[in-house]
């Protein structure tokens, strides 16, 4: 494995670092990045950003907003977060989170650290959150990218973020603050978030690491790439929904917004949002249904007929039928 390193606290800038290194510049190796981030708000791929972020809030304290080019629900990260991105430049179509998220797991149970998977996408120690992870493809590329909040502002958190209430209920917590902690917390008041970077990083790629330091030439690029693929408005806002009707539905493998537009009772118009994880092209998939009939044997057979593989992780093709026909018959011209 290669460790790239990269000192570079712009969130853009590590994004497009990313798409840099699965997209223009391939290794012969698996990649390692480790890095963090000023004040962000990170969302997942397919949500709405209003309906996810306190936008005026971020905006009046500095607070960037990027998209991900994963799936998942919105993070805060800032410079008390540490976040960790591994490339791997094998094919494969599935979601697997497994082979990156146990590394970290041993390496924080070494250190005296009580984490654990909790069977979707995040590390936690007793029962509180310290890590989200998520994962995408790119002409089956995996890129998978997880936080981890060493010492990180829990209070900034809850005032950027709007929280979806149902997932508190559905949890059995009150608050943010219930279901995240710190890794801090668990450790020594004199191990620093560098140590912990330090210690991460010998712990991941072992003693014989192999660094590769940024070129110019891969800054100037990975600086383009940023702005054009990240930090505009564009990059940000063009995703989020525009709809006439949404229903929101809770599944084993997260939440999915199911937005439409009907006309003459055909689907006009249709967006799938959520914090699920899909290594297929969800947008793709749904200009693919305009013009089907919005009845029960149509929309099965048209989702039947365009994929007979899982578009979504942990979500199945019969339940996103469901979702897409839970609309009613009222709103339907």
């Amino acid at each position: 494995m290669l460790f790239i390193n990269n000192d570079s606290n712009d969130v853009y800038f590590n994004f497009a670092l990313e798409h840099y290194f699965v997209t223009e510049k391939q290794m012969n190796e698996p990649l390692l990045v480790f890095w963090r981030t000023e004040p962000t708000l990170m969302v997942g791929k397919y949500q709405n950003i209003y309906e996810e972020v306190d936008v005026n809030y971020a905006k009046q304290h500095d607070i960037n907003i990027v998209r991900r080019p994963s799936g998942g629900g919105t993070i805060y990260t800032d410079l008390g977060s540490w976040q960790f991105t591994f490339i791997h430049y094998q094919t494969k179509r599935e979601i697997f989170f497994d082979d990156f998220t146990q590394p970290v797991i041993v390496a924080l149970n070494r250190l005296g650290v009580p984490a654990e998977f909790n069977g979707r996408n995040d590390i936690m120690i007793e029962n509180k959150k310290i890590s989200g992870n998520a994962q995408y493809k790119e002409k089956g590329i995996t890129v998978h990218h997880g936080s981890l909040l060493f010492d990180t502002d829990i209070e900034e958190m809850v005032r950027s973020t709007t929280v979806d209430e149902h997932k508190i209920i559905s949890k059995s917590i009150k608050s943010i603050r219930d279901r995240v902690t710190n890794i801090a917390e668990y450790l020594s008041n004199d191990f620093t978030a560098m140590d912990f970077k330090q210690y991460m990083v010998q712990e991941l790629m072992g003693n014989e690491a192999t660094i590769y330091h940024l070129t110019r030439t891969d800054i100037a690029r990975i600086n383009e790439l940023a702005d054009q693929l990240f930090r505009s408005w564009e990059a940000k806002y063009k995703r989020n929904p525009t709809f006439t009707r949404t229903t929101t539905h809770y599944l084993a493998g997260g939440k999915l917004s199911v937005s439409l537009n009907i006309k003459s009772g055909r689907i006009a118009e249709l967006q799938l949002t959520g914090d699920f994880f899909s290594g297929e092209d969800i947008e793709e998939f749904c200009q693919k249904l305009v013009g089907t009939r919005l009845d029960e044997q149509a929309i099965r057979e048209k989702i039947t007929e365009l994929t007979d593989q899982s578009l979504i992780y942990n979500i199945s093709n019969e339940e996103i039928a469901t979702a897409i026909l839970d609309i009613p018959q009222r709103n339907i011209d």
